[in-house]
């Protein structure tokens, strides 16, 4: 297996294998994250991609996990053929996972995820952050409430799996509790299969970082975090979802 810079996964790939489609992150500019800031973004190639499968065609492979950041921006033509030769060479693929952004998402129609969907992919993870309009734009986010509310339930309407993640504490002190109480409104409107909540994890280098250092945000206490989620749990309402922190 060939891997350019760091790699990242959920950590319900933990067991999957790390197949890496996209080097980097096609947007790269949320504030808060540094996962992908040294690398230059770039879909490989397929000839790459088909070579690590074939290394590891000989393995009982049962999940694969689609890095880097945002491989669902592949062109659809693409993106069914690294399916179609994965179901091909691992004979007992149970599931594909894939990072996606909102609008990665919204370029495809149902129609069309519903197509990967019978060629293995099986959950999406979708970062949701927040469902507070003013984070969302102070955090770079370069997606609406209303944009990820819709990616969120195309994925559903498909029958594809959804994962999103959110994060306590990016409201900071100030705006913990609307932070919170909109974040859970929002997952109720999306509905996921599973959610997560994480705590903000502050990485050198990153625009956030100088948001703490000038006191421009201040970060809530352990206590707070908990308060947080707290609220952001009562306002949730989702039918049938599992929810993690």
């Amino acid at each position: 297996m060939k891997y350019e810079g760091m790699i990242f996964r959920p950590p319900s790939e933990a067991e999957s294998l790390i197949l890496q489609v996209t080097v980097g992150c096609s947007y790269n500019r949320c504030t808060f994250c540094g996962a992908y800031r040294g690398k230059t973004f770039r879909v490989k190639r397929f000839e790459e991609i088909k070579e690590d499968i074939d290394e590891v065609s000989v393995y009982p492979i049962r999940r694969v996990f689609l890095a880097d950041g945002d491989a669902l921006i592949i062109p659809q033509k693409e993106l069914l053929q690294i399916l179609s030769y994965l179901k091909e060479k691992l004979k007992g693929l149970e599931r594909i996972g894939i990072y996606a952004n909102a609008k990665d998402i919204l370029r495809k129609d149902v129609e069309e995820l519903k197509a990967l969907r019978d060629l293995g992919l099986g959950i999406i993870y979708l970062g949701l952050e927040s469902g507070d309009p003013a984070i969302l734009k102070r955090i770079k986010k370069n997606a609406t409430v209303d944009q990820l509310i819709r990616a969120g339930k195309r994925v559903k309407e498909s029958g594809i799996l959804l994962s999103v993640t959110v994060i306590l504490g990016l409201g900071g002190v100030e705006g913990s509790q609307t932070h919170a109480q909109e974040t859970g409104k929002v997952l109720s409107e999306m509905d996921p299969d599973y959610a997560g909540a994480l705590s903000l994890m502050i990485v050198p280098g990153t625009p956030i970082e100088q948001e703490i250092e000038t006191g421009r945000l201040v970060l809530p206490t352990p206590f707070e975090l908990i308060q947080e989620l707290e609220t952001m749990i009562e306002n949730s309402h989702m039918t049938h979802c599992f929810f993690a922190s």
